[in-house]
């Protein structure tokens, strides 16, 4: 039974997240700001932002809270270059990576203090 509260913990993290942080973005863009150009778009965000609950859930459930720096580290890391360019993406990034991360350990937490 613990089993399948892992692997529902991880879907939930990994694959509810995407609808949260949109609206989180579309509410940071649309607040008290006039109307914006379109914004910077990271490629690959999607896909890495799944993989990034993914792993800080994982990180929750095994009792592994440093694995949570590495998954920052080496996200910053690889988008580096992009953010530097371009102030507004780096803006997306950051709001992005934090209601993401906020959002799997809403998730993990229950999950884990649940299976304790």
């Amino acid at each position: 039974m613990a089993f399948l509260w892992v692997v529902l913990g991880l879907l939930a993290a990994a694959l509810l997240g995407w609808p949260v942080t949109a609206g989180v973005l579309r509410i940071a863009r649309d607040v008290g700001n006039p109307p914006p150009p379109p914004p910077a778009v990271l490629r690959g965000g999607l896909a890495i932002g799944i993989l990034e609950r993914l792993a800080v859930a994982a990180a929750i459930l095994a009792d592994e809270p440093v694995a949570i720096a590495y998954v920052v580290a080496v996200k910053g890391l690889g988008r580096y270059a992009e953010l530097k360019e371009t102030p507004a993406a780096a803006e997306r990034f950051i709001i992005g990576t934090l209601t993401s991360m906020l959002w799997a350990a809403a998730v993990a937490v229950p999950v884990r203090l649940y299976l304790l």
